[in-house]
Order: C-alpha cells, then structure tokens, then sequence
C-alpha cells in the first residue's frame, strides 16, 4: 500500500458568514515556535476591512435586537462545539504558541470556559450597570446599557486563542458585532474559530475574522466612519498611538492596551467598555394625599 498524502488545510477568510480568500490574492506563511512552516494564511487588504464592516454593519440590527438570553444561548453553543473539536484546536494553539499538549490543553478548556462566563453575563449585565435612578421630581428614571455598534478587535499578538476570545466574547455578549483582526504571528486558531462560530448558530457578519499584518489592516479600520470603537489589545505602542489619532476622527471609543493575565477570571470591563448608557426620564404624575401616583 502506497504511503497517504496529507489533506492540507486551506484556511480563508470569515466575512459575512462566509469564507473568502482575500481579495488580493495574497497569502503569507505561518510558522510554529521552531520557524517548521505550518500553513498559508491569507494576508488581508484594506477592502478586506471595508467589506467586513459592511457585513459587521449589516447584521447589528438584528444581533442588537435579539434577548440577551438568547445571545447567551448562542454563545454557550459556541462553547458546545469547541468541545467537541478540542483536539483539533489543542494541536494548533500548541504549534502557535509553542506549548506542550497538556499546557495546550489547558489554555482550550479555558477557552471554552470563557465562552460559558460570557454566556451567562448576557442578560445580568443590565441589573450591574442600569436601573433606577433617584432623583428630585417626579420622575421616573431609569438607565440600560445599549450596545455600541460595530466594534474593531486587535486580538493579543501573543494569547492567540485565549486572549483572542477574551476580546472578542464580551463584545458580542453585549449585542455589538464585531471585525476581528487575529495574531498576526499565530492567526491559525482564530480563522479555525471562524468555523466553529460558523456552525454555532451565531449569524453572518456579528463576526468576521481577518489574518494578515495587522497595522495594514488596522489603519482603515481605525479611521472608518462606520466603525464606533476599536480594542487596541493586539497593538504595539506606537501603532496603538497612531490608531488612537485614526479613532478620533469619527470619535470612537477606544480601549487602549494594558497588561492584562487571560488567564485570570475577567471582570465586567470588557463588556461595560462597549456599551452606551441610555436614561429615560418618564413624568410620575401628581402625587396624592396618600402618596401613590396617577
């Protein structure tokens, strides 16, 4: 019997739910810790980026207008299938990262966990940063979060699958879609991702996942006038710089760099950073003798 060929992976972009090569064709070589070639991962352009904030843009209306229960069902579901592909992901967050398997290991059931967390923040966050507010009138005065929008995502350089969730997880818990530039060293977990989040009941274009240089994608993204905030994790500090200049532009939210262990359980501040603050002001009506309005 002859010897069996590998089937090697072509890995694609995700954009609007679906898997484009970039549009110029290029393609660059992902290596592990060792310098051994592991695969070609596309080099994304900048209308690479325009086109994946259309499709980001497109599907903010409806992922924003869903329950957050049921944003809390679609992302325990993401966890459901990385389960079931955690030896996959294990072999490639280990050549990424240079990790042995059982570290490997350890950093996907984490991962996983970290999609379960956020799940279950989905609809508790609005009781942890809303509600009533006391004020002299009569009025009632309520606040609730809304979500921000279209959200631009550098994921952590070095955390390519752990850090890359614990950016992206809290920005679609909260009802924002999000453009997401992966490690541009070890991209290969986040585009695998893109398959799972594809097959997770998650809807075309609340993700859409880019490879390549990540200053050449970031700069568009940065300056685009329908982009509403940018998490600058994946930066260095002089890109950071001059990706906060692009920002103020259109005066997007922007969440600097700062050292921060994946590892550790995540507080609220990714969620809360993305999020607008509604207050509504609604008359009570006169008060009567008895004290009870209307």
């Amino acid at each position: 019997m002859s010897d069996r060929l590998n089937v090697l992976k072509t890995y694609k972009l995700y954009v609007g739910g679906k898997f484009p090569r970039s549009e110029s064709g290029r393609v660059y070589e992902v290596t592990d810790s060792k310098g051994k070639w592991l695969a070609n991962a596309p080099l994304s352009s900048r209308k690479d980026a325009r086109d994946a904030v259309v499709a980001a843009r497109k599907a903010f209306g409806a992922w924003s207008g869903a329950t957050a229960y049921n944003r809390g069902q679609v992302l325990y579901r993401v966890a459901e299938m990385l389960e079931g592909r955690r030896d996959q992901f294990t072999r490639e967050v280990a050549d990424a990262e240079g990790l042995s398997k059982s570290k490997a290991a350890a950093v996907v059931d984490a991962t996983i966990d970290r999609w379960v967390w956020y799940a279950g923040w989905t609809d508790k966050i609005a009781q942890v940063v809303g509600g009533g507010n006391p004020v002299a009138g009569p009025f009632f005065n309520l606040s609730s979060p809304e979500p921000t929008g279209v959200v631009a995502v550098l994921a952590p350089q070095e955390s390519s699958f752990l850090g890359l969730v614990s950016v992206l997880a809290p920005v679609i818990a909260t009802g924002n879609t999000a453009i997401v530039v992966a490690s541009e060293k070890s991209p290969l977990p986040a585009l695998s991702l893109a398959e799972v989040l594809a097959t997770s009941d998650v809807p075309g274009g609340v993700v859409n996942v880019l490879s390549g240089r990540t200053a050449e994608i970031a700069t568009p993204l940065a300056a685009h006038q329908d982009v509403n905030a940018i998490d600058l994790a994946g930066a260095d500090e002089v890109l950071a710089k001059e990706l906060e200049i692009a920002a103020a532009d259109n005066l997007k939210r922007v969440l600097r760099p700062q050292p921060v262990d994946y590892a550790e359980t995540p507080g609220t501040d990714r969620m809360t950073a993305f999020l607008e603050t509604k207050t509504v002001w609604h008359p009570t009506g006169s008060l009567g003798a008895s004290g009870s309005s209307y």
